[in-house]
């Protein structure tokens, strides 16, 4: 499903992508990823990973225990997260 140009969504396509991931990661795996399958994925590094968990977690999009692995939780509308490419 697109999103209508018209209507502002609360994240870059990147983070988009990245909450894409995760709900289909959870899907199809029944656990969260933990930050090797989006280094992976997307071919970044760590540091980068880090980054846009903490960004995502910022704008409310992602919740995330911390210092326990795999837990993340998307916050966001299902209807405002993008397909996965």
């Amino acid at each position: 499903m697109s999103i209508p140009a018209s209507e502002k969504v609360p994240f870059t396509e990147k983070q988009g992508q990245y909450l894409a991931f995760i709900k289909m990661y959870i899907k199809v795996n029944k656990i969260p990823p933990a930050h090797t399958d989006f280094q992976e994925y997307f071919d970044v590094t760590p540091p980068t990973v880090n980054q846009m968990i903490k960004t995502l977690e910022n704008k409310g999009l992602i919740r995330k225990k911390p210092k326990t692995p795999r837990n993340i939780s998307v916050l966001a509308p299902d209807e405002l997260i993008p397909a996965l490419k």
